[in-house]
């Protein structure tokens, strides 16, 4: 049957759209290619270390768009190699197979299928590596990749990275880095690391400072700062893996952060880029913070808007007074900044962890690394943030008591939710008390005391006053 003119015509411009796509992709791959100084036939190297679900989906995202251009990329992943698949996981990967018609063709075509079919009856176990190069990450089962080349001997990974993907949680990046700074005593070019890592760590002696994963990546490596990014924003990894529209910063000097923005810029994955590394940084780990306790109230109060609202307002309050005292002058909570904390606050792990607790599904003794779901980075760094606000060292002045206390003292939602997840002196439910507090002033007054900037402590990021 011949096609009509119209049909004809959806062609042409679908074949014309699809070549200028490809057209557009190759270009930026090329600029991005010279700025780093890339000889023709020696592809850039691009590999994501660590495999939890957006770490997964970045290095996927970067394969959809890239993978076909092979001889001016290669992208990998590493991930841990030994992790097995449970039986009841195997289950349910084998469901999700079978209702997507385009994933169970490829995994027939790839010969594949089999061995989720002999999973499934308990006849065989499957690894985490394993299913990732067909393109399931075991902590996102429900959402399929493409295919991935992945590598388990993190040498191999990383020897000869142009740049690095930086998927781990925070609590995992010191360690790994410090192995990876092992292969490349030998190197001459320096490599360019993207952080996706949201979280911190304290140090308290000896004098208290606060290290977030690009510092920690610095200091593992001794790779410039100049050379190490930070990319967050308002994104849940699944959603944007099915196109659901997204943007993000990527943060940090200008020399690399222009291009690589460009570079990741998708029609459904807007990247603007930014200088201020610090505040976006310390903002990807308080929102983790602050979303367990969102989540908790949401639980609590049967998803009560006012309740929510209420939480919103003491928080990001919270929020603005600690980013106050890590920099002088810090991006305001506003645009991509609020609204990365409003998603997370919303829906994300850490919103998800804090509502099991509230209603009695999961303990504090199932610790932070949970089955399907990956580390609730969000409880470490509660534990972060309270031991270093705390130190009487920092000390500010308190708005109705005239007198010196320690920063903590003015973050009420921080205190509880250490009291909650860290030393479990009290249930969830403490979570409402402390809205309810009566000495609870207005989240105003506390904004009004972070950008007097008398609060700002140079030292918390290692600086010199």
């Amino acid at each position: 049957m011949a096609e009509s003119a119209e049909d004809m015509n959806k062609d042409v411009y679908s074949n014309g759209l699809i070549q200028s796509l490809s057209s557009s992709l190759e270009e930026k791959l090329d600029e991005l290619r010279q700025l780093m100084g890339k000889a023709e036939g020696d592809p850039l190297r691009i590999v994501g270390v660590g495999a939890g679900a957006w770490g997964s989906v970045f290095s996927a995202m970067l394969q959809d768009s890239y993978g076909h251009l092979r001889d001016k990329v290669l992208i990998r992943i590493w991930r841990r190699p030994g992790r097995t698949v449970d039986r009841a996981t195997a289950q349910q990967l084998f469901e999700v197979i079978n209702s997507r018609e385009d994933v169970l063709r490829r995994l027939i075509r790839r010969c594949a299928y089999l061995k989720y079919v002999e999973a499934r009856l308990g006849d065989r176990t499957l690894f985490a590596d394993e299913i990732l190069k067909d393109g399931f990450c075991l902590n996102m089962i429900d959402t399929p990749l493409c295919p991935l080349k992945v590598v388990t001997n993190l040498q191999e990974a990383v020897w000869d990275a142009d740049i690095v993907i930086n998927g781990l949680p925070s609590t995992e990046t010191r360690e790994v880095f410090e192995d990876i700074s092992k292969y490349w005593k030998e190197r001459v070019a320096v490599p360019v690391i993207i952080s996706l890592a949201k979280g911190v760590e304290a140090e308290l002696k000896p004098e208290p400072r606060i290290l977030t994963p690009t510092q920690m990546i610095n200091r593992a490596t001794r790779v410039p700062m100049e050379n190490i990014l930070y990319l967050g924003g308002p994104n849940i990894a699944s959603e944007i893996y099915n196109k659901e529209y997204a943007n993000a910063r990527i943060c940090g000097a200008e020399r690399w952060r222009k291009a690589l923005a460009k570079f990741l810029r998708q029609p459904h994955f807007i990247v603007w880029d930014n200088g201020d590394l610090v505040t976006h940084e310390v903002m990807g780990g308080l929102k983790n913070v602050y979303a367990i306790g969102a989540g908790m109230v949401a639980a609590l109060t049967n998803e009560s808007a006012t309740s929510k609202s209420v939480y919103f307002a003491h928080c990001t309050s919270e929020m603005i007074f600690i980013t106050h005292l890590l920099a002088e002058d810090p991006e305001k909570l506003a645009g991509p900044l609020l609204a990365d904390t409003y998603v997370t606050l919303l829906k994300g792990r850490n919103a998800w962890y804090g509502q099991q607790l509230a209603k009695g599904e999961l303990s504090l003794e199932m610790g932070d690394s949970i089955k399907g779901k990956g580390m609730i980075q969000g409880v470490s760094a509660v534990k972060a943030f309270y031991e270093l606000l705390g130190q009487s060292s920092l000390s500010v002045q308190h708005p109705e008591e005239n007198k010196p206390v320690a920063p903590v003292e003015l973050c009420p939602i921080l205190r509880m939710l250490y009291r909650i997840l860290i030393t479990g002196e009290f249930p969830p439910q403490a979570i409402l008390e402390a809205l309810r507090d009566e000495a609870m002033y207005d989240p105003k007054d506390r904004i009004e005391i972070a950008q007097t900037h008398v609060i700002y402590r140079p030292s918390l990021l290692g600086h010199q006053p």
